[in-house]
C-alpha cells in the first residue's frame, strides 16, 4: 500500500506546457491573395495546389493560413494572447493592400497541443491491455496512443512518463483531461498492486 501511495503522489505532480494552439477567425472581408502575396515577402501562395496563402509571422513565431473569404487559421502560437497579437498583425498587413477590417474577429480555438510528464515510468504494454481506446505497436512507434472520451482528448504516452496531449480547446478541458488521465493511471496501478 505504501508503494501505491508513493506512486499516487507522483502522478499528481504533472506538468504541462502548451506547445501549439490552432485557432480560426473570420475577418468578414474578402482578401486578394494574389495582391497579398505580391506585397508581402513572408508568404507562400500556390493556388494550383492549395486555395489558401501561408503568411509567416516572425514574432511571435507562427503561420497563418489566409483564405480569399477572409477566414484565417493560425498555428504555432502558445497562448490566446499570442493568437490575438498574430491576428492583429495580419489585419495590419491587410490594411496595406486596402482591406480594412472593421470588426474585432472572434477567435475560436480548434486544438491545443501540450507536452508534459506524469513523473512516473509507465508500462505501456500493461496500459494497452488495461485501458480502453488505446493503440500500441512498439515495433512501429515507441508511444502509446490513448483516447479519452470525456473530456475529449488524445494522449501520446511514453514509457519514461513523458506525454503529448491534443484535442482540447481550452485550459479547463486540458486540466480536466490531465486529471482524468491521472485517475485512470492510478486505477490501473491500484489494480496491479492488489
Amino acid at each position: 500500500m505504501a508503494t501505491f501511495l508513493k506512486i499516487y503522489k507522483m502522478t499528481k505532480k504533472t506538468s504541462l506546457k502548451v506547445q501549439n494552439i490552432v485557432a480560426t477567425a473570420s475577418l468578414e472581408k474578402n482578401v486578394s491573395l494574389t495582391k497579398l502575396a505580391r506585397t508581402n515577402p513572408n508568404t507562400e501562395y500556390n493556388p494550383d495546389t492549395f486555395p489558401g496563402l501561408v503568411l509567416r509571422i516572425k514574432k511571435p513565431k507562427s503561420a497563418v493560413l489566409v483564405f480569399s473569404s477572409g477566414n484565417l487559421v493560425c498555428t504555432g502560437t502558445k497562448s490566446i494572447a499570442q493568437v490575438k497579437e498574430v491576428i492583429q498583425q495580419v489585419i495590419k498587413q491587410l490594411r496595406k493592400i486596402g482591406v480594412n477590417v472593421i470588426i474585432k474577429p472572434k477567435i475560436d480555438v480548434q486544438n491545443i497541443v501540450a507536452s508534459g510528464s506524469v513523473n512516473l515510468d509507465l508500462n505501456l504494454s500493461l496500459l494497452s491491455l488495461e485501458l480502453a481506446n488505446t493503440e500500441y505497436e512498439p515495433e512501429q512507434f515507441p508511444g502509446l496512443v490513448y483516447k479519452l472520451d470525456e473530456p475529449t482528448a488524445t494522449f501520446l504516452l511514453f514509457s519514461n512518463g513523458k506525454l503529448v496531449c491534443t484535442g482540447t480547446k481550452n485550459k479547463q478541458q486540458l486540466d480536466d483531461s490531465m486529471r482524468q488521465l491521472n485517475k485512470n493511471l492510478r486505477a490501473v496501478l491500484k489494480a496491479q498492486k492488489s
